[in-house]
């Protein structure tokens, strides 16, 4: 996203030549070998950078899949299913793990994005793929400034409008401003680690029955497939899917030789959502447990955080749903982008400039939009839950039968396959069941 800054001097360019040069300088001297294992200043910057661009991918992977689309179907489902929503929880879970582990070590090992992949396997795959990522991704971004609104109003008072507004204003000065963007590993970093911290707190303060909610994970009372296809779509599908891994290339670590960095990114960023979610659900869990009837229309979230812990809940939720909203625009805007613009140094510029434009064309159409915040944020997730199987049985395919090609000649783990096969069978079950379903959500009830 941000170019890396080549300008910096190396440790030989400080001296000029025969400037104060002392005997233990010559060649062969100690200080000339210690000079020569020593990174540069370029190089280790070069490497800062990578790891900091390492960093900001598994936290865009984290914060696009605890977006605003997540609180609310979390809030909203737990009221409708109570404890047995912990199976859903769990699902969703199992499944990004399968995903994720593949995805980024597919677009890792082979240095390419997911289309470049897709029409490599079959000319024009990979932009029926863009399309469909784009799609949902847009559909999500509506979605995200909307929930962007929703938090500044929570935490501010402002209107939901004009609170959607400034947060789309603020993602694209991260593009637009060269030193912003600089820093926008670091900005997810910080967002994620205020969502998890503000959630654990009313997670506690809350007290949700967390023996029923283990039972549950396991012997649910309920089993609502739609519910499952729209949490995993709204926490694995869609551009979420590709989010992180894209962002990885960025970093420079891909290739077999990078295996080990690519496959604890991706373990690191699994459980950092998982965490979220557990604790997210548990704290909802707390209040509809309590006897308190969430509203399924308008902010029902917030309701649940401010019944768990007053004034200051609500305000707690307005800073975790307004970080959640803006680090999900950054990633919806991003990785769409990413689908489609070259994977190429030069082509970075145009990419910030799509990524903006992006979030524009979502920003205007929130703006227009009549549907109901938190009725678009659940039919966004249920559509990605849609897209999810088709990127992913690419994913598996180039696994098992693009070894020697696309991965370089890296063996590809079995059991990773394995795992990959059974998220993809559950991926398709779930999209074939509820397909209808997934339309019927734009309807509102009378």
């Amino acid at each position: 996203m941000s170019e890396k800054n080549n300008a910096l001097p190396t440790t030989n360019d400080t001296t000029p030549e025969g400037a104060g040069a002392s005997a233990d300088a010559r060649p062969g001297t100690h200080a000339d070998t210690r000079r020569a294992t020593s990174p540069t200043l370029k190089q280790a910057a070069v490497g800062a950078t990578s790891r900091s661009a390492l960093m900001g991918a598994i936290f865009l992977m984290a914060t696009s899949a605890i977006g605003p689309g997540f609180l609310t179907q979390t809030a909203v489902f737990t009221n409708q299913l109570g404890a047995a929503f912990a199976f859903a929880i769990l699902v969703s879970i199992l499944i990004d793990i399968a995903v994720q582990l593949n995805v980024w070590r597919v677009i890792g090992v082979s240095g390419l994005r997911a289309q470049e992949l897709g029409n490599t396997v079959l000319p024009g795959l990979g932009w029926v793929l863009a399309v469909l990522v784009c799609v949902g991704g847009a559909v999500f971004n509506i979605g995200n400034i909307a929930g962007g609104g929703l938090g500044l109003n929570a935490l501010l008072g402002l209107d939901v409008k004009i609170g959607g507004v400034i947060t789309a204003a603020i993602a694209i000065a991260i593009f637009l401003f060269k030193r912003l963007g600089a820093a926008l590993d670091k900005f997810l970093v910080f967002l994620g680690a205020i969502m998890i911290i503000l959630t654990i707190y009313v997670a506690f303060v809350s007290q949700p029955p967390v023996g029923e909610a283990l039972r549950n994970t396991v012997l649910p009372d309920t089993v609502d497939w739609l519910v499952i296809t729209t949490l995993v779509g709204g926490t694995v599908g869609g551009y979420i899917t590709y989010a992180g891994a894209h962002r990885m290339l960025d970093s420079g670590k891909t290739g077999p030789e990078n295996v080990r960095a690519v496959a604890t990114s991706s373990v690191t960023g699994i459980l950092i959502t998982g965490v979220m979610r557990v604790v997210l659900f548990l704290a909802v869990l707390g209040v509809v447990a309590g006897g308190v009837t969430l509203s399924t229309e308008g902010n029902p979230a917030a309701e649940a955080f401010q019944h768990a812990a007053g004034e200051a809940g609500l305000r707690i939720f307005g800073a975790v749903l307004w970080a959640a909203s803006i680090s999900s625009v950054i990633g919806a805007s991003y990785t769409s982008a990413t689908f489609l613009v070259k994977n190429k140094p030069e082509t970075r510029r145009l990419q910030n400039w799509v990524t903006i434009i992006f979030i524009l064309l979502s920003c205007a159409v929130f703006i227009f939009l009549g549907t109901a915040p938190a009725l678009l944020l659940v039919f966004a997730g249920a559509f990605n839950g849609l897209v999810l199987p088709i990127g992913f049985t690419l994913m598996i395919y180039v696994a098992i039968f693009r070894q020697k090609d696309l991965l370089r000649g890296y063996k590809y783990p079995l059991w990773l396959i394995v795992i990959g096969l059974i998220g993809l069978a559950i991926a398709w079950f779930l999209a074939y069941v509820s397909f209808g379903g997934v339309f019927d959500l734009l309807t509102p009830t009378s």
